[in-house]
């Protein structure tokens, strides 16, 4: 099995992936090189320390004949989607951190930014602009993180079932989408939405095996996280 080493360019001193707070579309990733024999969740790939980048095959992508419009759309808020989820598990760390949780997050979190990374090489690739919103995003992530870990372990749990849920389904309808449109076509794109898509589905099994739904009003915090997921999902596929 091939995994992929990335250098990350450095915003401010950090990796662009750890620059928590500042936008992540800079410009393209550093030089990758493979690993043999990386295993990691599910044996796709391996979770370094530091959070590598991962990187399924080349980013030069051809744009000829490709639907703008859709393709657009489906890298700008799956960015933002990533960025927000980074931002959500660097607050539940903030508060969580040194708990016996700590580590559990701190490896959904690796998995974020390798997501995250991967989504800065494709905005650069497809030549697609970042959603206007990311400060919020910035900002929101790491509130509703920090806010849902002060309930405790459970809610935090019960949070990352609810914003995995919503993410995965969202996957799953950019699946349909690119099927629909050309599978040949939008191979690669296909491969990488889908390998992302059961990482945030391993993150909510995680979540229920952590107690998520013993949770305080965990019915009320769920739909009320989701309804917030929609309305993100909506405003950065258009803003």
């Amino acid at each position: 099995m091939t995994s992929w080493r990335c250098d990350a360019p450095e915003v401010g001193g950090m990796p662009v992936a750890a620059a928590e707070g500042a936008p992540a579309v800079l410009r393209s990733l550093g030089r990758c090189r493979a690993l043999r024999g990386g295993t990691g969740p599910r044996g796709r790939w391996a979770l370094p320390a530091g959070g590598w980048s991962l990187r399924l095959r080349s980013t030069r992508v051809s744009l000829e004949g490709i639907n703008r419009p859709v393709v657009d759309r489906i890298i700008r808020v799956d960015h933002a989607g990533e960025y927000g989820a980074n931002r959500i598990y660097a607050g539940q760390m903030a508060v969580l951190g040194r708990s016996s949780v700590g580590p559990i997050i701190r490896q959904m979190w690796n998995q974020e930014k390798d997501h995250l990374k991967k989504f800065n090489e494709l905005m650069v690739a497809y030549r697609v602009r970042p959603t206007v919103l990311l400060p919020f995003w910035n900002v929101a992530g790491f509130v509703l993180g920090a806010g849902s870990a002060l309930l405790g372990k459970k809610g935090a749990m019960a949070c990352t079932v609810a914003v995995e849920e919503s993410i995965s389904d969202h996957y799953n309808n950019q699946i349909r989408t690119l099927v629909e449109e050309d599978p040949e076509k939008y191979k690669e794109l296909l491969q990488i939405i889908k390998q992302f898509r059961d990482d945030e589905r391993e993150h909510h099994d995680i979540g229920i095996e952590h107690d998520a739904e013993a949770a305080p009003a965990y019915s009320v915090l769920k739909t009320a996280i989701q309804f917030g997921c929609k309305a993100a999902i909506f405003l950065s596929e258009r803003i």
